[in-house]
């Protein structure tokens, strides 16, 4: 089962992995692109351009007043001992320099003896305007930081991309385990039953499909090991049938012959003396009460192997359960009998085979409770089956009793035959439905009665039934 979780896993890294890639190389590639589309390369090169071009035109501007001064094309202004003090403390014989706030003049100084004769003219360009144009253009150049940003921005990306992915990764794979932990478990399960091991379950974990399917494994094994169950008893009933059906002969071929012979004996006794013996009377009576007996144990014993037609019909389950509590009560008057029923009880069943079984049940619960006892009848609907429960104030039956209770033969009650509920369950069975028993509410034993209500349900096990009363 792990195989189809390594499946869905590499099913989801192929799905995922390569569009991640193309995702991440065209983001890459987009801001490349937009790296090129910038005009940052031709702004760090007219600022440059501008810086050299500055330089130039101070110093072409410089030489030109020059020669100009010396064409006597410019006139001088002597600067004043408290203007010419900076020249002077300079130590310089001439200077070129800016002037003014702008620094749109260049002034030319130079020593003339013990004076400073200053030239002037205005420059073409303000100069400090355009210093700081190239300052603005160097520090824009410096902020965009084109290629940490792009190296930046792409790992960003990535590392991004990438925790996205193991992130939905681990996700796929805890979802995988919660799909495959089920499936396994199921696997698990119906190996344990194909193994013979009906008594398998497996753990409901939701209530998606992986649910609906693990309620319906357990279900079926629910249901097969009802079956075998089932099976089995009747399979068991079919070989104490047989028994019985060759006892049931064996015995009746006896008790003729007892009889006849023990009423000759009287006759040829009485004859011989002339009246009748109060002894042979007395023993005569002793073997007619045993051959009474004797005969109806085959007679229990013929019922038992016998082969009862299954009609089943639809039937009121209620109207069965009153009418044979209203035949018990002047039998056990006692006893107080309780009913709650459910509305609209209504079972496929042989009418004839489940008032068999009703009796023997409320009969034994009315023995088990007996005087000042209570016995509850009820009836209820679930899942297209119709259950009857007879409950019971008496003693109850030990966890052995259970084990034991629809055995033929098996009998817990004095002077019975312990074939009641044998033959009860048999009905049942043959009804399509099962006999259990349970703790019964009342404190006493409790027995469950399980019919259906759709006839479909019906026609496997009547058909199981007949083929093991027949034997085969």
């Amino acid at each position: 089962m792990n195989r189809l979780r390594n499946r869905l896993i590499f099913v989801f890294i192929l799905a995922t992995l390569l569009p991640v890639c193309l995702t991440v190389w065209t983001m890459l590639s987009l801001l490349e692109l937009s790296r090129g589309l910038a005009p940052l390369a031709e702004l760090d090169a007219v600022s440059g351009s501008l810086e050299v071009t500055g330089r130039e035109l101070y110093r072409v501007s410089c030489e030109a007043l020059k020669k100009d001064i010396e064409a006597g094309q410019v006139a001088p202004r002597k600067l004043q001992p408290p203007e010419a003090q900076a020249f002077w403390d300079g130590g310089e014989a001439e200077r070129c320099d800016l002037a003014g706030d702008r620094k749109d003049r260049l002034e030319y100084y130079v020593r003339r003896g013990e004076e400073v004769w200053d030239y002037s003219r205005p420059m073409p360009v303000a100069m400090e305007d355009l210093r700081a144009q190239i300052a603005d253009s160097r520090q824009a150049l410096e902020r965009a930081s084109v290629h940490d940003v792009r190296r930046g921005f792409g790992g960003t990306l990535i590392v991004i991309a990438s925790g996205l992915w193991l992130a939905a990764l681990g996700a796929l794979i805890f979802l995988a385990h919660r799909i495959t932990n089920p499936v396994q478990q199921l696997t698990r399960g119906l190996g344990r039953v194909a193994a013979g091991d009906l008594a398998a379950r497996v753990e409901r974990g939701g209530t998606d499909e992986i649910g609906a399917a693990v309620d319906a494994f357990n279900r079926m094994a629910d249901q097969l090991e009802q079956s075998r169950e089932r099976l089995i008893h009747v399979t068991r009933l079919a070989s104490w049938q047989a028994l019985a059906r060759k006892m049931a002969h064996e015995v009746k071929n006896s008790l003729t012959p007892i009889r006849l012979t023990m009423e000759e004996i009287i006759s040829r006794s009485a004859a011989q003396l002339g009246e009748r013996s109060p002894f042979l009377d007395q023993a005569a009576q002793i073997v007619a009460d045993e051959v009474q007996t004797l005969e109806k144990r085959v007679k229990a014993f013929s019922q038992f192997a016998s082969e009862p037609p299954v009609t089943p019909i639809e039937i009121d389950i209620n109207a069965i359960v009153e009418e044979r509590v209203a035949f018990l009560k002047s039998s056990h008057p006692e006893v107080t009998y309780e009913l709650r029923l459910a509305e609209q009880a209504i079972a496929v069943a042989d009418p004839d085979l489940i008032k068999g079984v009703l009796t023997n049940l409320l009969e034994n619960a009315a023995q088990a409770a007996q005087s000042g006892g209570i016995v509850l009848a009820t009836t209820s609907i679930a899942n297209a089956k119709l259950t009857v429960e007879i409950h019971d104030s008496g003693p109850g039956l030990s966890a052995q009793a259970r084990s034991t209770l629809f055995e033929p033969s098996i009998s817990f009650k004095k002077g019975g035959m312990g074939l009641g509920l044998s033959i009860a369950r048999r009905s049942a069975l043959l009804c399509g439905g099962d006999l259990q028993t349970f703790e019964g509410e009342l404190g006493g034993a409790g027995f469950r009665v399980i019919l259906n209500q759709n006839a479909e349900h019906n026609s496997t096990w009547s058909q199981n039934g007949a083929e093991a009363n027949s034997g085969r």
